[in-house]
């Protein structure tokens, strides 16, 4: 008997279009699986089982399926993303427990393409923290369930590397895709801006961009092209790569085995014919800060309707230190001035290579019960290298490449300039073919 649990969205949507498992089977079977592992792993906030059946069944009624390249592929939507018939919670008790009216846009280009929804996962309080706990769930990695599976799109990742979907949908707002996905051992593109539509809802000022979580370059271009509307075929040519190995934010340090990583994947690129160097973007003194200000102030925009009494305390503290900053941070003048002083760097150099984490994630708990000082040392100590290409709105991808010590994976961070995310496809798939990971974490 075929098992469809673990298998990729690309080999589940052929099956299917071939007619060798119906829709209904094929969720089935991943339904089974997040009922089975889901009380360990903590991924999901709510699931469809009935609904996604339901929906399973209409598709197979359809009977187009070579229209259709998701094709009866069980998909993971974050709680921060309306779904039709279902609340939208955004991981906090001072959100509405009301069913929204309508699909979001990046939803409905999914089910159009024959994805049925079987859930919404776990976040973090308004999407905030680089661990997904809250007074809804805690999620873990499925790898190491001792540590948290990372945030904001913590839930997601943890769906994917149980295996209980093949793809989940994220967004990343300061790292919210590359952090859970490095976490996890699995490939995340989150591209650059205007290439996905953002549709409604928050985006911290444009920061936020949504994309696919999967667990291989093979996936991830294959959600991506249907987020986006357009295809990201794969090209041929020499690329000019960086590689750093410097955290971008003064007084953390990048762990040797994530740095490890790095190297490798650059010793990788250059047998693949690239020309590769070491070389640091010029991350000004003031990026610290600039990046605090406005993570908060998003926070601070998101916050504003809801009620103080009913957040969380790290999340209060968070939009009010926010608040002052939010005029200023929305002018985008500070965007504006940390991509002016990266555009000659990237002139230079087509890509850059750094590791995606400098250390694992901190433990699995109740981090929305501590301090809000608490909290901030334990994100930007171990995920201080992805939130300038937030501020810059340029594209940027996680790709599995290595292990810790624990057996748990270490990843690499690819960044670009504006429209490449087909390069940075490319060269994930290279360093796939070097090192591939294992799809999915035997929790059972």
């Amino acid at each position: 008997m075929t098992t469809w649990a673990g298998r990729t969205a690309a080999e589940i949507s052929a099956a299917v279009r071939e007619k060798r498992v119906t829709p209904r089977e094929v969720v089935a079977e991943h339904l089974a699986r997040i009922e089975r592992l889901d009380g360990r792993v903590g991924a999901f906030r709510a699931v469809r089982a009935r609904a996604a059946l339901a929906e399973a069944d209409e598709l197979a009624a359809r009977g187009d399926f070579a229209e259709l390249p998701l094709a009866g592929v069980p998909v993971a939507v974050k709680d921060n993303l309306p779904v039709r018939g279902e609340s939208t919670r955004i991981g906090s008790a001072a959100t509405p427990d009301t069913p929204a009216g309508r699909d979001h846009v990046m939803v409905a280009r999914l089910r159009a393409a024959g994805a049925v929804v079987v859930g919404l996962t776990n976040v973090p309080e308004l999407c905030v923290f680089g661990t997904t706990d809250g007074v809804l769930g805690v999620s873990r990695n499925p790898w190491d369930p001792a540590r948290s599976a990372g945030g904001s799109s913590g839930g997601s990742a943890a769906a994917v590397a149980a295996g209980m979907v093949p793809v989940a949908l994220g967004n990343d707002g300061m790292g919210s895709l590359r952090i859970p996905a490095a976490n996890c051992g699995l490939v995340t593109i989150k591209p650059g801006r205007g290439v996905v539509p953002t549709g409604d809802g928050s985006t911290w000022f444009g920061m936020a961009e949504h994309g696919p979580l999967a667990t291989t370059v093979e996936d991830a271009r294959l959600v991506l092209s249907v987020l986006a509307g357009t295809e990201f075929a794969p090209g041929p040519g020499t690329l000019r790569v960086a590689v750093s190995l410097r955290s971008p934010l003064a007084g953390t340090i990048v762990g040797s085995p994530w740095a490890a990583a790095a190297r490798d994947a650059a010793q990788v690129l250059m047998r693949a014919g690239h020309r590769v160097r070491r070389a640091d973007p010029p991350y000004p003194a003031t990026l610290a800060t600039t990046s605090l200000t406005h993570w908060a102030a998003g926070t601070a925009a998101d916050a504003r309707p809801l009620d103080p009494g009913r957040l969380t305390r790290r999340t209060r503290v968070h939009a009010r230190i926010g608040r002052p900053f939010v005029a200023t941070v929305a002018s985008g003048t500070g965007r504006d001035k940390l991509r002016r002083r990266l555009e000659p760097f990237f002139a230079e150099h087509d890509v850059l290579l750094t590791p995606a984490l400098a250390r694992r994630s901190p433990k699995a708990g109740p981090w929305h019960e501590r301090g809000w000082l608490r909290n901030l040392l334990a994100n930007t100590a171990y995920s201080p290298l992805t939130p300038p290409w937030n501020l810059t709105g340029w594209p940027a991808m996680a790709v599995p490449f290595g292990t810790l010590p624990s057996g748990a994976p270490c990843s690499v961070q690819l960044v670009g300039r504006p429209g490449s995310e087909g390069r940075l496809l490319d060269l994930a798939g290279q360093l796939e073919a070097r090192k591939p990971w294992r799809r999915t974490a035997h929790v059972d």
